[in-house]
């Protein structure tokens, strides 16, 4: 392990925030999946694909997917249940790593650079162990790895739903009691360490994703069948066995870049550095001040250490 290298300042474009990229539907096993493409700026672009984290869609990585685009060729999809895909049968972290496979094989554009916020940091871990051909680079944001201190999380009150017959019921039924901006807010709160870095035009596109959920018959289960699949994952990483998370993660032979923030409410801050330590080849960057969507929060700095990371894997293998 050692220090993320920023690439400077001048490496990106200093152009607005975008508006979310064109969306597009693809079939994967059987099942209908969005995906959002942003084309690339140079003719030297390479592959690159990005993974949301629970409750979350494509739309997390508008900005530093527009900052990484003359460096990224890339799409960004929205997970089974989430977004506007469709749902799944599974929600485990292993049925949403095999999809993410499936997905990179129906790309047809070979390996890629893969990048993963919290759930989709998880999903990318697998991923990139299982099948190590077609990932490039591996970058992970705030990743949901196990830890069992449920006072390091803002998730801890929902997680004693998951013993509850029906308890997507019961979080449909809380979900009505709060207004769109009402929830907008708490998740917000939840995820940024500062909630002043959210600009009108991102708070107003978080708010109409809040609305989407409200339309959406299948988003309680699948909410609270990743977040069980989640802990499932949490509990067998410290148990004997080859499917431990952490296991898996000491397989990795992408060159990885790790990143956390300081104020992160849903994932321990302690795991960034853990993972960074298990993954052989890694980079850290740990941010103060900032939460669990750092591409959100600070999607500048993200997008540097991204490409800081490309210019020391072109450096070693030129």
């Amino acid at each position: 392990m050692k220090g993320a290298r920023l690439a400077a300042d001048e490496a990106l474009p200093h152009a607005g925030a975008p508006q979310p990229w064109p969306a597009r539907q693809i079939v994967v096993g059987g099942a209908m999946l969005q995906v959002r493409d942003t084309p690339a700026t140079s003719p030297n672009a390479e592959p690159a694909v990005y993974v949301h984290g629970l409750g979350g869609s494509s739309q997390n990585f508008t900005d530093v997917a527009g900052l990484l685009a003359g460096h990224l060729d890339a799409l960004a999809v929205d997970l089974p249940g989430f977004g506007y895909s469709d749902p799944a049968r599974s929600y485990s972290v292993r049925a949403f790593a095999d999809t993410l496979i499936a997905c990179l094989e129906h790309s047809g554009r070979g390996a890629v650079h893969l990048i993963g916020n919290s759930l989709g940091g998880a999903i990318a871990v697998r991923a990139a162990a299982v099948r190590p051909d077609l990932v490039r680079t591996l970058t992970l944001i705030s990743p949901a790895m196990p830890f069992l201190d449920l006072r390091r999380t803002a998730q801890g009150p929902v997680v004693p739903l998951l013993a509850l017959p029906r308890a997507d019921r019961l979080l449909a039924w809380q979900m009505g009691r709060l207004s769109v901006e009402e929830m907008a807010e708490q998740v917000l709160v939840a995820c940024f360490g500062d909630t002043s870095r959210v600009s009108a035009q991102r708070r107003a596109e978080a708010i109409e994703e809040i609305k989407l959920r409200y339309t959406v018959d299948h988003y309680p289960q699948a909410y609270l069948s990743t977040l069980r699949g989640l802990v499932s994952t949490f509990i067998r990483a410290y148990l004997p066995g080859a499917n431990s998370q952490w296991r898996i993660a000491g397989r990795i032979t992408a060159p990885t870049l790790v990143i956390g923030g300081l104020n992160d409410r849903l994932i321990d801050t302690r795991v960034p550095p853990q993972v960074a330590a298990r993954i052989p080849d890694s980079r850290l960057l740990i941010l103060p001040g900032v939460g669990h969507v750092a591409q959100m929060e600070v999607p500048r700095l993200v997008a540097r250490a991204i490409v800081g990371m490309l210019d020391d894997v072109r450096a070693t293998v030129g």
